[in-house]
């Protein structure tokens, strides 16, 4: 049995459908900050999956590492990102003892 072929729609379809759970998991969640920058970086990693198929099937040759190389950025945007995010949550959780989001409403500076 064979399935087909994969053509670039699937991989949009795709990366769309993990783009918009992202949305949804950034909305609906509110209260954990770990699961926010979860969400943060699905985003990110969909952007970059429809950034590779786009690149796959640009029909020039000499154009198709331009896709990759956006992901490349992206991906240390994401690592510098997620570094920073879970910093700053050990340090909330420091003070705080907690990591609820509907509590840093409290700090100043």
């Amino acid at each position: 049995m064979t399935l087909g072929v994969i053509t670039l729609g699937h991989y949009l379809s795709l990366g769309g459908i993990l783009f918009a759970l992202s949305v949804i998991g950034v909305f609906l969640n509110r209260r954990n900050l770990i699961v926010l920058l979860m969400a943060i970086e699905l985003m990110l990693l969909a952007v970059n999956m429809n950034f590779v198929a786009f690149s796959h099937y640009l029909p020039l040759e000499a154009d198709r590492m331009a896709g990759q190389i956006f992901v490349f950025f992206i991906l240390t945007v994401a690592a510098a990102e997620s570094a920073i995010g879970l910093a700053i949550l050990v340090v909330l959780f420091r003070n705080r003892s907690s990591i609820d989001v509907s509590k840093l409403d409290q700090l100043k500076g």
